[in-house]
């Protein structure tokens, strides 16, 4: 296939791609267009997403202090709940309004700042990590010769 046959082909793949995500996209719009017809049908959904959008939202608030996505959970779970929720919509919207201006902050700060704030919070998450295992114990699978005795950890053997 020469250039001009292979640009040919790749924009038809596009085209047939979009159509398809058009596709989807309006029929998921008739479904809940359906759903919300019927007020039984309508409040148990709205149920499910408020319970299972919330439930995200709690998953990723208690994983923030802990390195990895917690953040991105928690608006995860906010935008679920926005589908269905004026109040979320808001509430995403003021967060993200937020962390724009936190990340533009920190930013603009020397760099002994941000070090000093990525110091704070990796603190934060080790000493999470050391509460946890002080009240529930050091799982089984990490050597017992690893856990130094200051910390005060013991396994769960």
């Amino acid at each position: 296939m020469d250039k001009v046959e292979e640009a040919r082909h790749d924009q038809r793949e596009s085209d047939e791609s979009e159509r398809g995500s058009r596709r989807w996209a309006r029929r998921a719009v008739r479904w809940r267009e359906s759903v919300r017809s019927r007020p039984s049908t309508n409040r148990l959904y709205r149920l499910a997403v408020g319970l299972l959008g919330g439930a995200i939202v709690v998953v990723g608030l208690a994983l923030v202090p802990l390195p990895g996505p917690g953040w991105v959970i928690v608006f995860v779970g906010l935008a679920a709940l926005a589908t269905e929720f004026v109040w979320a919509a808001r509430l995403e919207q003021f967060a993200r309004k937020q962390v724009s201006a936190w990340t533009i902050w920190i930013l603009a700060q020397p760099l002994y700042v941000r070090a000093a704030v990525a110091l704070g919070t990796s603190a934060l998450a080790v000493a999470c990590f050391w509460i946890t295992f002080l009240v529930i114990g050091v799982p089984g699978w990490v050597p017992a010769d690893l856990i130094p005795a200051w910390t005060g950890l013991e396994s769960r053997r």
